[in-house]
């Protein structure tokens, strides 16, 4: 078994919001053991907090967007998230000031980099893992999305996006080990 871990020490970034294009300061911070991804929102009053949790997704079409309700939600997270997770980062508080992350230069790489710079900590509580059982399969017909899920005892990950058109039609990538995002994927 492995121990949870977050940032040995907190950074920040700045960049520009890509729907918002406001200017937006995002702060990386350590958080306790079982805590998870938390994203405080500092620009609204009392400073709500939102997990970062598939229970808070609200929209999926042209970007996601993380919502309690109307005004308390966040989007352009999904390369943080990535970040965080293909470096082991199991717990971290993070505070952002507009409705949206930084798209910075529309990668995960700055923020491994940053995540890397400061480093990791090792806590002193086993990392919870879900093991998958049986394949699961899942088609959105609407969507034309289908996912399908393998139990293996590595994790791996091969994607492939089909678009009807002669310029860019079949695209695929292949994650054999987490420890390939940063150069692979990032």
């Amino acid at each position: 078994m492995t121990k949870q871990r977050t940032l040995k020490e907190g950074f920040s970034l700045k960049g520009k919001g890509l729907y918002t294009d406001q200017e937006v300061n995002v702060i990386f911070l350590p958080a306790p053991v079982d805590h998870g991804y938390k994203i405080c929102r500092v620009d609204l009053p009392g400073k709500p907090m939102i997990d970062a949790t598939i229970e808070y997704v609200r929209i999926t079409e042209g970007g996601t967007v993380l919502s309690i309700n109307d005004i308390i939600q966040v989007g352009m997270f999904r390369h943080v998230l990535a970040a965080l997770y293909s470096c082991g980062i199991d717990n971290c508080l993070i505070h952002v000031d507009a409705p949206e992350f930084p798209v910075m230069d529309g990668s995960s790489i700055g923020f491994v980099k940053k995540i890397n710079e400061v480093g990791i900590d090792e806590q002193d509580k086993e990392r919870i893992y879900y093991t998958l059982g049986d394949k699961i399969e899942y088609i959105d017909e609407g969507a034309g999305s289908h996912l399908i899920l393998l139990p293996a005892d590595s994790f791996g990950v091969y994607v492939q996006i089909m678009f009807e058109s002669e310029v860019l039609n079949v695209q695929s990538a292949k994650l054999n080990n987490m420890s390939e995002f940063a150069e692979q994927i990032a």
